[in-house]
C-alpha cells in the first residue's frame, strides 16, 4: 500500500514488475478502458530495484479509466541499462487489456497502481507472462 501523488492522489496498491535484459520488454495495458492521462518524465538511470527509481528515473505515466469507472495508473521506468522508453499510448485512446502500449529497451521496471481492495493474483517473486497472465482483478 502506497500513496500515489502524481495523478490518483490517494492510497492504492503498488505492484512492481522487474524486467532483466533477458526478459521480453513489451508493455501491455493491464486494464481495458479509456486513456485519460499520459506524461513523460525525464530523469536519472538508477538501478530499477532502487526504492527511489520510480520517482527519480526517466519514466512515463499512463492512467486508464477502467470500464467500471476506476482509474488504474501504470509507469514504465528506465533503469541503469535501459535508457529508452517508447510509449505509443495517448490521451483519448481506447485501452484493451493485454494489447501493447509501449516498450522499454533492455528491461527495467513497470509499476501498476491499483485501487485498494483489488484482488492481487501474483506473489512476490512470480515470473509473469505478458499478454497471457492476469496479475490482478479490480473489484
Amino acid at each position: 500500500e502506497v500513496e500515489e501523488t502524481e495523478f490518483l492522489k490517494t492510497r492504492c496498491i503498488q505492484l512492481s514488475i522487474f524486467m532483466s535484459p533477458l526478459n521480453v520488454h513489451v508493455n501491455r495495458y493491464p486494464v481495458s478502458g479509456k486513456v485519460v492521462y499520459t506524461k513523460y518524465h525525464p530523469g536519472k538511470y538508477l538501478v530499477a530495484f532502487h526504492p527511489k527509481s520510480s520517482v527519480l528515473n526517466e519514466r512515463t505515466t499512463v492512467v486508464v479509466e477502467a470500464e467500471n469507472g476506476k482509474n488504474v495508473l501504470f509507469r514504465q521506468i528506465a533503469g541503469a541499462v535501459a535508457r529508452r522508453i517508447v510509449l505509443y499510448s495517448k490521451e483519448g485512446d481506447t485501452a484493451n487489456a493485454g494489447n501493447e502500449y509501449g516498450f522499454i529497451k533492455f528491461g527495467s521496471r513497470l509499476d501498476v497502481f491499483l485501487p485498494l481492495g483489488t484482488k492481487i493474483l501474483v506473489e512476490i517473486g512470480d515470473k509473469t507472462v505478458g499478454g497471457l497472465q492476469k496479475i490482478a482483478e479490480l473489484n
